[in-house]
Parts: C-alpha cells; sequence; structure tokens
C-alpha cells in the first residue's frame, strides 16, 4: 500500500507518535501532520491525500461540515473519524466517514482500519 495520508490533530506528541508508528509499518508516499482545520485544508490543497485520520474534536469548523468539505477538495478522500469518546462513532459514521478509530485503542487498530479502507480487497492476514 503506498498511500499520503494526512494527520490532524491538535496534540503533537500524539501526531508524532502516530507518524512514526505508520512510516515503520507501511509503505508511505507521505505522511502530513496538520494542528487545526485552518491547517487541514491547506495540507489538504497541497498534498492530495488519500486517506486523512481527522480528530474528531479538532479545532475549526463542525465536523458535519469536515468531510464534505475535504471530498469536495479531494473527491475520493477516505476518512478516519479519531476521538477520545468512544460514543462519536455513531455520529461519524453518519456524517460519511469510512472507519472510526478510539484514541485509547492500540495504535495497531489504526494500522487495521487504514489497510482496510486503502485496500478493500486485498486479503489481510
Amino acid at each position: 500500500m503506498t498511500e499520503r495520508i494526512l494527520l490532524a490533530d491538535d496534540n503533537p506528541n500524539l501526531r508524532s507518535a502516530l507518524r512514526l508508528f505508520l512510516e515503520t509499518r507501511l509503505d508511505v508516499e507521505l505522511i502530513v501532520e496538520a494542528r487545526d482545520m485552518e491547517h487541514v485544508l491547506a495540507q489538504v490543497e497541497d498534498s492530495r491525500p488519500d486517506c486523512i485520520i481527522l480528530d474528531w474534536e479538532l479545532p475549526g469548523r463542525p465536523f458535519r461540515e469536515r468531510v464534505a468539505v475535504l471530498r469536495s477538495l479531494v473527491p475520493g478522500l477516505k476518512v478516519i473519524a479519531f476521538s477520545a469518546r468512544p460514543e462519536s462513532k455513531h455520529n461519524a459514521f453518519k456524517e460519511g466517514v469510512e472507519a472510526f478509530v478510539c484514541k485509547a485503542e492500540s495504535p495497531l487498530v489504526v494500522l487495521d482500519r487504514l489497510q482496510k479502507i486503502c485496500q478493500p480487497d486485498q486479503h489481510l492476514g
């Protein structure tokens, strides 16, 4: 899987830890980081990612507007909602995300969700 991934979270330590984890386990062309929605929008236009791991509580516009705006900039963009609140899962899927990961889950869950949405037809042993 060679993908361009955007990590959007306002916690720089979490972003860098997740970036390092993904870079060591995936064939990734580019991992870009963003700290707020304004930065996300600029990075999406510049890097044209295949997938975004998007913090549900990221400062900026309401989440329900985010998925539509991001997909208008990059049609086919895959969105993984990332939240500290597991109760956000239902609303995230209602807004059209492909996957949801709770921040309390293992980074392996993020890896699994990325692989499933980026290679849906491939068997993942």
